[in-house]
């Protein structure tokens, strides 16, 4: 029998994984070890002691939901996501628990919104895609900008990283997505997902201080577009990203190295909002540091709240649509500064 406790951890010993891991060590959760390979299941079960490893396969539907058993709820780690997510929503619906991933692939949350909405609602479960540092955190940062407004003419996330230093699943759901979807590019717009072969512009947005104006790629689309217009009317959903990181990402630099004792890199970051209804503006800003360690507390926190009846619907929702934004951006103080200015006009 589980402890009441026991959170299922799908690709525990991947760079994501031993964030959540040890994020839910520090909150009082047992986390159950899950993956592909049980060599590096063992290898993280020696070093984190009093922790279960389950060796699991999304191609084996039974040593999922041996894996499983005993959870109260699963964070899915381990992309692709494209060939995990939906086993891995199968099982924790066959489990009669909550499922909560880390995806930045767009198509991939797209099919999750697409094809386990009504199962999931029937199901009276929640299914969270996308709760990360992308799409997660945008669409509750976009949520809490919106306040009291109930649509928007667009809204701007543009993304100020240092560097950006990817891991190996990064690149290899980045290259997933782009088989996907032919090579072509994708953005949202008209209130729907288009894809294009356009070049992608060049532009210059100010971030607030310290960083200041940065050279940005427009139209770098990330899971935002499925997420935001999930739940929220804005037909124009733009994202952005400074030049040097976008240029890192397509070097493919050297993986994040840690530089403090949470293994966080040395990569800081700036998530800046804006909506626009007619001709006043919102804004909402994040600030912090490494983008995957910031994952973790977003996943965690989803977690707790799901299980602690902190939630506003079932089914498969994105975290501004299921979470109360503001509170759950304030849960994350030790993790990352927030603004939020009044109004100005535009």
């Amino acid at each position: 029998m589980g402890s009441g406790r026991d959170v299922a951890v799908f690709g525990a010993y991947g760079h994501t994984g031993r964030f959540v891991v040890a994020e839910l060590r520090e909150r009082g959760y047992v986390p159950l070890l899950l993956g592909r390979d049980q060599d590096k299941l063992l290898e993280l079960a020696q070093a984190q002691p009093g922790l279960e490893a389950r060796q699991a396969s999304v191609d084996d539907p039974a040593s999922l939901d041996r894996a499983l058993n005993g959870a109260v709820a699963v964070i899915n780690c381990a992309g692709p996501f494209a060939t995990t997510a939906a086993p891995l929503v199968e099982a924790a619906l066959r489990a009669g628990i909550p499922y909560v991933d880390v995806a930045a692939e767009i198509e991939a949350n797209v099919d999750t919104f697409a094809h386990f909405a009504e199962r999931a609602r029937a199901a009276g479960t929640v299914v969270v895609p996308a709760m990360a540092f992308y799409g997660g955190l945008g669409d509750l940062l976009v949520t809490t900008a919106m306040g009291d407004w109930t649509a928007a003419d667009e809204a701007h996330i543009a993304y100020g990283l240092s560097s950006w230093h990817p891991t190996t699943g990064t690149l290899a759901s980045g290259v997933v997505s782009g088989q996907r979807r032919s090579g072509r590019r994708v953005r949202y717009t008209g209130g729907r997902l288009e894809y294009h072969d356009d070049a992608l512009p060049t532009l210059e947005w100010s971030f607030p201080a310290p960083l200041g104006p940065q050279s940005v790629i427009g139209e770098f689309t990330m899971a935002d577009v499925v997420t935001v217009p999930s739940h929220l009317a804005i037909p124009e959903v733009r994202t952005y990203m400074t030049a040097k990181a976008a240029a890192d990402l397509s070097a493919a630099t050297s993986a994040p190295t840690a530089v403090d004792e949470r293994g966080r890199s040395a990569q800081t970051f700036a998530v800046d909002v804006l909506v626009r209804s007619g001709g006043t503006e919102r804004r909402a800003v994040a600030t912090g540091q490494d983008i995957y360690a910031i994952s973790a507390p977003l996943a965690v926190e989803a977690v707790d709240r799901i299980l602690t009846g902190r939630t506003k619907t079932t089914g498969v929702a994105s975290a501004g649509a299921v979470f109360d934004a503001p509170g759950f951006l304030r849960a994350l103080s030790s993790h990352l500064s927030l603004h939020v200015p009044l109004d100005t006009r535009g």
